[in-house]
C-alpha cells in the first residue's frame, strides 16, 4: 500500500500550519485531505477540546484516514459543500481553515487517472471516480467554442481556436479516447520548444473544466468567510494564476471579482487582514525535494 508520504508530500508545511495560529482547543478545517500530511500537523498542534474537520472527494486519500485520533472527522465529500457539512456537524464557527489547492503527486503518479501526459491512460481526470463526466466525455462531446473558451480561460493557451477546431475535427474520424489520443491530435500545433509546457496547459484546463474547480473554489472560499470567527486564518496555497487571483480577491474584498464595497458612510468594508502582505515561496530546497512545490504561493488572512 502507498504510504501518505509517497502519496502526497504536503507543501509548504510549516509555514502554512503556522499561518493558522492554531488554539489547542480550535475547531479547524483541511478542505484537501489527500494524504493527509497537513492534517497530521493540524492534529498535533491540537489539544482535546480542540477538533479537525478534513475533507475529501477522492477514495483514494481515505487510505490515509488517522485511525485513532478522536478529535478528527473525515468527510467524504468537495469542499464546495463545506457549509452544508458544517451545518450537518452542528459547526457554527471555525478557527481556522487550510485548503492545498491543485492536484496532489499520487494523481499525478496514477496512470489510470489520465491528469498526466506521461502515460497513456483513459483520459478520465476526474477527482472523485464515482461520479461525473470524464475528460474523455469533454472533448467528445462539447461544441467548438466551449472547447476553445476552456484552453484559453483555464490554460492560457494562445493557439485555443486552432486545438479545439482539430480536436473536433479528429472526434468525427474517431473519438479520443486516451491521453496519447488527445496528445496525437494536438502534437502538431505544439511548437518544439514549449511542447510539454502547452501539453500541461491543455491538461489543466481539462482537468479544471472537469472537476469545476473554478466554481468549487469560489463556493468554499465564501463559505469559510462566513464560517471564520474574528480572529480565524485562513491559509491557502494555490499552484495557478486563475486559483490565485480567486483567493487574492477574496482575502482582499470578501468576494471572488475583487470588488471593493464601502459602507453608508463610505468606509470600506473588507472581511480580512493581510496575515503575510507579501507571499510566501518555498524554499529552493524544498522545491528541489519536492518539484511540485515550484509554482505553489502560500496566502495566509486573518477574519476580522
Amino acid at each position: 500500500m502507498e504510504s501518505a508520504e509517497t502519496y502526497h508530500v504536503p507543501v509548504l508545511l510549516h509555514d502554512s500550519i503556522d499561518g493558522l495560529d492554531i488554539q489547542p482547543q480550535g475547531i479547524y478545517v483541511d478542505v484537501t485531505f489527500g494524504g493527509g500530511g497537513h492534517s497530521q500537523e493540524i492534529l498535533a498542534r491540537l489539544g482535546q477540546g480542540g477538533h479537525l474537520y478534513s475533507f475529501d472527494q477522492d477514495a483514494d486519500a481515505e487510505r490515509n484516514i488517522p485511525r485513532t485520533e478522536k478529535n478528527f472527522t473525515f468527510v467524504r465529500s468537495n469542499f464546495r459543500y463545506l457549509k452544508n457539512w458544517m451545518r450537518y456537524y452542528g459547526v457554527e464557527k471555525i478557527d481556522g481553515l487550510l485548503a492545498d489547492l491543485g492536484v496532489s503527486s499520487h494523481h499525478f503518479d496514477d496512470a489510470e487517472r489520465g491528469f498526466s501526459f506521461r502515460y497513456d491512460a483513459p483520459l478520465d481526470m476526474r477527482m472523485n471516480k464515482r461520479a461525473g463526466q470524464t475528460a474523455a466525455d469533454l472533448v467528445n462531446n462539447a461544441d467548438e467554442r466551449r472547447l476553445a473558451d476552456i484552453f484559453y480561460l483555464y490554460g492560457e493557451l494562445k493557439t485555443a481556436r486552432r486545438i479545439a477546431s482539430t480536436i473536433v475535427k479528429r472526434r468525427t474520424e474517431k473519438p479520443i479516447l486516451t491521453t496519447q489520443d488527445l496528445i496525437d491530435t494536438v502534437q502538431p500545433l505544439m511548437p518544439r520548444d514549449r511542447e510539454k509546457k502547452d501539453q500541461a496547459k491543455l491538461f489543466q484546463a481539462l482537468r479544471i473544466e472537469v472537476n469545476h474547480e473554478m466554481e468549487a473554489l469560489r463556493e468554499m472560499l465564501l463559505a469559510a468567510t462566513e464560517l471564520l470567527r474574528p480572529g480565524g486564518r485562513l491559509s491557502v496555497i494555490t499552484y495557478h494564476s486563475l486559483e490565485d487571483r480567486i483567493v487574492k480577491n477574496v482575502m482582499k474584498s470578501g468576494n471572488a471579482e475583487g470588488n471593493v464595497e464601502a459602507d453608508f458612510f463610505g468606509r470600506i468594508e473588507k472581511p480580512f487582514r493581510l496575515v503575510n502582505s507579501k507571499v510566501i515561496t518555498p524554499t529552493a530546497e524544498e522545491q528541489k525535494v519536492n518539484p511540485r512545490s515550484r509554482s505553489a504561493k502560500l496566502r495566509i488572512a486573518e477574519k476580522v
